[in-house]
């Protein structure tokens, strides 16, 4: 079986822990996520929230009924990186029918905290 190309997969996005409300996952700082002065790529960090603040959704809905969407992403990126890896954080602020909200945190190993986002993710039915 060939292994899936996604975004997760060209970030080396790695997901540690799934629970209701919560999501784990970890990236690497390297030359897939750098920018071109060398330092974790703003946009790296914003998939990455995305990503957690996602799988997070998808989770707490029927995939059998509902599909969710990244609707409206917003990020502050705290502190700059040079390699190693971050662990975004993910949990959920709200959950409605149509739409739930996240808060994201992307960490250091030595939890500095190098970005915080929220996103709102759309539910919408399958058609």
């Amino acid at each position: 079986m060939e292994k899936s190309k996604t975004l997760l997969d060209a970030l080396g996005i790695e997901i540690v822990e799934i629970k209701k409300g919560k999501v784990i996952a970890t990236m690497p700082v390297n030359e897939h996520t750098r920018q071109p002065y060398g330092y974790l790529h703003g946009g790296a960090s914003v998939a990455l929230a995305e990503t957690v603040a996602s799988i997070g959704a998808s989770a707490m809905i029927d995939l059998e009924k509902e599909i969710c969407f990244g609707l409206e992403i917003n990020a502050n990126h705290i502190r700059s990186k040079k390699d190693g890896f971050v662990t975004a954080i993910a949990e959920v602020l709200h959950h409605g029918k149509s739409t739930m909200v996240w808060d994201i945190k992307i960490k250091d190993e030595e939890e500095n905290l190098i970005s915080i986002s929220r996103c709102t993710v759309a539910i919408v039915s399958k058609r």
